[in-house]
């Protein structure tokens, strides 16, 4: 009796940490390149021929780009099929997010311009290779909060839950070495802004895969549960500028939480930052989004429950070349209420939908987050965020494109709607500034230390 006790004890054990452990057999792992993309999505279009076939994407840049440009519209010749807006949202209510529909009632002028679908994203063919291999060895560890065996592919590009979706999200591709410079600003209702200019760099060491270079290491373990490295500075305005904040995002954020610092050129101190995380305000903001905000989404995934949803075919931001072009000014995108919609571009996309809910005892300022990721790059495009009310509060968005020069796909730009302000803020906007690098081959791993900082500040 008690043999039988203890194997039904580990019988139990094994199935509750089933979500942990679960593996994608080979056959179904087989599908990926056939009728499956080789990230995971669905390779047909749907049945009314709204979303094409996927085809590859974009795997060159289009005519007249060079390397450092800004990058050209490839799509620049499309035009709109249709407007959304309050007066014919009903008809298009099916494919709108709850958020895009609490848009369209609250902003009269707010629109949504829709184009011809383009499955443009695309991805070097090594992430393709280590996304198959991924299927079939990656897990998580036990608490959904780390995770095992994978290195440089989406790590469950046939996810089994909600929280292997939100992993694939947070460890897409996005190169190896980066270096950026963006704007920031947080709109007033009446269209006044302070703009905020940070640059910012970092290794994705994940995605080398690599600690210093790509390549020196084999296995997720060689990475010393460190998946990001990360530097940000701010640069503007006069009050702020100077001040450092160096980030090292763990992989198993149970077995190290993730460690930042802050250098405070007031004081000429590097402290540590234990707040840049979860749900302390994200710097630059005005208080207007989350730390975890960042990115759609970053950060451990211990306080919510992610439950998978089925797909839905939804109008994503996509494409979106005029919101990130460098014949747009700033002044032009930052409009009263919410960003110009006339450099808006919006198409009909699958979008795996994950509904957050937060776990009881667990402390939040949102209570539940839907998710609505990308099929085809597993972005988070858009997400609804509701407060301890149950009220949706806030909207985010993070429109796409295929930074073809690479290739990868992540956002144009971020903004996220205080709808009970009516405020909004919005950050990485590039339009003005030198084009981002996000093959930064100079960064040197020796920046990502605290002493490092100090000695950077104080130059």
């Amino acid at each position: 009796m008690k043999k039988i006790a203890t194997a039904v004890a580990g019988l139990a054990a094994i199935l509750a940490s089933g979500a942990a452990l679960a593996k994608v057999p080979q056959a179904e792992a087989d599908r990926l390149g056939r009728d499956l993309t080789p990230v995971g999505a669905v390779k047909a279009g749907n049945a009314d021929g709204g979303i094409p076939a996927y085809d590859g994407g974009l795997t060159k840049p289009p005519a007249g780009y060079s390397p450092g440009m800004h990058l050209v519209d490839p799509f620049a010749g499309d035009k709109p099929t249709a407007t959304i807006t309050a007066q014919n949202a009903a008809q298009y209510a099916a494919k709108l997010t709850a958020g895009q529909q609490a848009m369209l009632k609250l902003y009269p002028n707010f629109k949504m311009p829709v184009y011809p679908t383009r499955r443009s994203c695309s991805l070097p063919e090594r992430v393709y290779e280590a996304t198959k291999k991924n299927a079939v060895t990656a897990t998580m560890t036990e608490d959904q909060n780390g995770l095992n065996d994978a290195l440089l592919g989406v790590p469950f590009p046939i996810p089994q839950n909600g929280v292997e979706a939100i992993w694939n999200h947070r460890l897409r591709y996005r190169g190896f070495k980066f270096r950026r410079f963006f704007g920031s600003a947080a709109v007033n209702g009446n269209g006044s802004y302070i703009m905020f200019k940070n640059q910012d760099e970092g290794i994705i060491h994940y995605s080398g895969p690599g600690r210093a270079q790509i390549g020196d290491v084999s296995d997720i373990k060689q990475l010393n549960n460190i998946g990001i490295s990360y530097l940000n500075i701010t640069t503007a305005p006069a009050r702020l500028a100077g001040s450092i904040i160096l980030v090292h995002d763990t992989i198993n954020a149970k077995e190290l939480p993730r460690q930042a610092w802050q250098y405070n050129p007031g004081t000429r101190r590097v402290l540590r930052a234990p707040e840049l995380s979860y749900a302390n305000p994200l710097i630059n903001t005005d208080g207007l989004a989350t730390t975890d905000q960042f990115d759609m989404y970053n950060g451990a995934t211990d306080r919510y429950s992610f439950d998978l949803k089925p797909k839905q075919e939804l109008y994503l931001g996509y494409n979106a070349y005029k919101l990130a072009s460098d014949k747009v000014s700033y002044k032009e995108i930052l409009t009263p209420n919410h960003l110009n919609q006339d450099f808006a571009r919006y198409e009909l996309h699958r979008a795996v939908v994950v509904d957050a809910k937060l776990k009881e005892g667990a402390q939040h300022v949102y209570a539940r987050r839907v998710f609505y990721l990308d099929e085809d790059s597993w972005n988070i495009v858009s997400a609804d965020l509701y407060d301890t009310r149950g009220e949706l509060w806030r909207v985010q968005d993070g429109p796409m494109i295929n930074y073809y020069d690479l290739p990868l796909c992540s956002s144009a730009l971020e903004v996220t709607y205080d709808l009970q302000s009516g405020r909004y803020v919005v950050f990485g906007l590039k339009n003005e500034e030198k084009m981002l690098d996000w093959n930064a081959g100079n960064v040197d791993p020796s920046n990502f230390t605290p002493d490092a900082i100090r000695r950077l500040g104080q130059r």
